[in-house]
């Protein structure tokens, strides 16, 4: 779950199942920008009309970021029988469930490398026994805190790095795609419509280019010998897609529209909870980046 913007005129609270990198649209709720109030009865009524929409012994995970984070929130979505897996600040206490002595959270995981989890009663204000999973890993500015009703045992922080794939979802239904940032629609309902077939359409071309993903028509670095230069310099942190699945199901219908061939359909086909904390690119030193502007001027 997520928010964004277009431009001063619409904020779109979105609900979105993450598949491949992508993110589609099942529900939303489109309010003017400057609209004054809680988002509070949007989210709920988001989440009480999916409830009921996936089998009952299919986990659903609920990620959202730091800045959606509320108790009731935690709360509604326990009670729709799906699992919240929220982001908060550090700037806040924790008890250890079994603990008399409240601590902050930095002093848990106080430097990268670190780690902890388990169960907890979290902020001394308006306090929540949950679960609560940290984790500081080198390249990142701040640690994973990560509120759920999962199990320690049962959970892996590593789950959160799928939110990320909502933002890939916005930029498809705007510049990365279809463009819905060049509306010149003012009514929110209205929008709210063309937010259905933007829906439909993400729906179509990711399910074909996630089937066009699982299945290659040209060998991986796992099929290269163990002693090759490609599989011995690659890092063991999960690999970004050089392309998306939303970019390649859209050129496979746009290559039958030019070819004249019957318009192609896809089927989603799973792939496991990521296992490994994505990579972070660093940052080029200084000398790199002011290299080529000195040839420039030597030039």
């Amino acid at each position: 779950m997520d928010a964004t913007t277009r431009a001063s005129r619409f904020t779109v609270l979105a609900i979105s199942v993450l598949y491949r990198g992508c993110a589609i649209p099942v529900a939303w709720k489109i309010v003017r920008s400057h609209e004054k109030g809680s988002w509070e009865p949007y989210w709920k009524e988001l989440f009480t009309v999916l409830q009921g929409s996936v089998p009952k012994d299919w986990m659903v995970l609920v990620l959202a970021d730091r800045g959606l984070y509320a108790p009731w929130l935690f709360k509604h979505i326990v009670s729709v029988g799906w699992h919240p897996f929220l982001r908060i600040n550090l700037g806040g206490k924790v008890r250890p469930v079994g603990d008399e002595k409240w601590v902050w959270l930095w002093t848990l995981v106080p430097r990268t490398g670190t780690a902890w989890s388990g169960h907890v009663d979290c902020f001394v204000g308006k306090t929540l026994r949950c679960t609560l999973l940290a984790r500081w890993d080198e390249g990142y500015a701040d640690p994973w805190l990560i509120l759920t009703d999962l199990a320690p045992e049962a959970a892996n922080v590593v789950w959160y790095a799928l939110r990320s794939w909502i933002e890939g979802g916005f930029k498809d239904t705007k510049r990365g795609g279809w463009q819905w940032h060049q509306t010149k629609m003012t009514d929110p309902a209205r929008a709210s419509r063309l937010w259905l077939a933007i829906a439909v359409a993400t729906l179509w071309v990711g399910s074909r280019g996630g089937e066009a993903e699982a299945s290659p028509s040209c060998s991986g670095l796992e099929a290269l010998p163990e002693l090759h230069i490609a599989r011995r310099t690659a890092t063991k942190r999960s690999r970004p897609r050089l392309q998306s699945c939303f970019a390649q199901g859209l050129r496979h219908i746009l290559v039958a529209l030019l070819k004249g061939e019957p318009l192609p359909l896809g089927q989603f086909v799973p792939e496991p909870l990521p296992l490994l904390m994505p990579a972070r690119k660093k940052p080029k030193p200084l000398s790199s980046q002011m290299a080529p502007l000195a040839s420039q001027e030597a030039a």
